[in-house]
């Protein structure tokens, strides 16, 4: 299983969705609160090519995008391929 990096705050419900999906796979997932961090928010807009909402999800260090994004890959039958690796 590819690493999995998501940034969020508490209160954000497409955060939540996505931490949904992930568990719901069982994949195992590093989580960063940028809700009270700058140097993060920060960092995580400078991976995430200047996107500032969150989440911002990231497999094998590679940006996939928000909750949507993800959505959209797992509808499309991309995700599971995508997190299982080569």
């Amino acid at each position: 299983m590819q690493p999995v990096e998501i940034y969020t705050t508490p209160l954000c419900g497409f955060c939540h969705a996505a931490k949904r999906l992930l568990k719901k796979k069982g994949v195992a997932f590093s989580e960063t609160d940028v809700s009270r961090d700058r140097e993060q928010r920060q960092a995580m807009m400078r991976r995430a090519n200047g996107r500032h909402t969150v989440p911002q999800i990231f497999v094998d260090g590679v940006h996939v995008g928000g909750c949507d994004e993800l959505l959209a890959l797992d509808r499309a039958g991309k995700l599971d391929p995508m997190l299982a690796g080569p």
